[in-house]
């Protein structure tokens, strides 16, 4: 009888040895899969996807090898972000590019491991939880003002356009009301609520302002050549957020590197894929701000550039 039990207790540990086995994925050739989705595509997007993208294939999670990646893109689209977010309920971690669709992704995965990307304020967004963290890429909104008065000292009104629908965008303008008031600027504002909207609030607002303040939203990006020829046409020169808009032809930007804000989460996905806890990892903000400066643009608007931003600026 004890040989017996013997035999059946060293049965019952070889099976929970299998399965025990079978749930460690990062021990195991099984392909990681992680399931990825933004609200729209544009440049900036596309730089953070990238970020991520290398910072896994960089630390030792490559595409097609250890993890297969499958992307998503909402076409613009709210209810697009919410069928996205429900199929991928199988998925091992879910990255969301975006505050709409980190907001989706939040609500409909209740327990699967999420990381966000490109979100400007996720504690106002309600993207605070046990299975969720990110890293943000709010900009220094009152250094973007200042470097508007630096370039362009006789500017008095300065024109911005927003997204009503995007929380993001709307924070990014209250904060900017504020900071301007302290600098002595007056704000022409127009809201838009789709990019079919913008060609006639840039119209609007072109024809009084001396400036044109390009914040990080959805909408803006996915429209900006078509800003960069309208403030052309006008003669009004355009102060942006992000390296992204200058590299389209905006004068100057002091923000963040959207690839960097990618990379760095990535690095915070490798954490979690190598056994980290999201309870553990906190929401990051990218720290490091670069300054911009399109040399054409600066020609096109006849630009002296002072001393203090020549030594600093890195020029397109």
């Amino acid at each position: 009888m004890t040989h017996r039990l013997r035999k059946i207790s060293l049965f019952i540990f070889a099976v929970m040895f299998i399965l025990a086995g079978c749930g460690q994925k990062n021990n195991s050739n099984e392909i990681i899969q992680i399931g990825m989705t933004q609200i729209v595509e544009h440049p900036s997007l596309e730089y953070i996807r990238k970020g991520i993208v290398d910072a896994l294939s960089e630390n030792g999670f490559k595409e097609g090898e250890k993890i297969n990646i499958e992307f998503k893109n909402a076409q613009g689209n709210i209810e697009n972000t919410q069928l996205i977010a429900k199929s991928f309920d199988k998925k091992d971690v879910v990255v969301a590019i975006t505050t709409p669709s980190a907001q989706a992704a939040f609500n409909n995965l209740k327990d699967m491991p999420i990381v966000f990307s490109g979100v400007t304020d996720p504690e106002s967004a309600g993207l605070i939880g046990k299975n969720i963290t990110g890293v943000s890429d709010m900009t220094p909104i009152r250094k973007q003002l200042e470097l508007l008065k630096s370039l362009i000292p006789n500017a008095k009104r300065v024109g911005i356009i927003y997204n009503s629908s995007e929380l993001n965008s709307e924070i990014q303008v209250n904060i900017a009301k504020e900071e301007a008031e302290k600098l002595g600027l007056e704000l022409e504002i127009s809201s838009i609520t789709n990019t079919n909207e913008i060609s006639l609030a840039l119209d609007k607002v072109l024809k009084n302002v001396d400036a044109l303040y390009t914040h990080v939203d959805n909408s803006l990006a996915s429209a900006y050549p078509l800003i960069v020829k309208k403030c052309d046409e006008a003669n009004v020169p355009i102060i942006a957020a992000v390296d992204d808009y200058v590299k389209q032809g905006a004068l100057a930007a002091e923000g963040i590197n959207n690839y960097k804000v990618g990379y760095q989460t990535g690095e915070m996905i490798v954490k979690i894929l190598n056994g980290e806890k999201v309870t553990d990892i906190p929401v990051e903000t990218l720290q490091e701000t670069e300054l911009i400066i399109n040399k054409e643009a600066v020609n096109k608007y006849s630009i002296t550039l002072p001393d203090e931003i020549k030594e600093r600026a890195i020029f397109r």
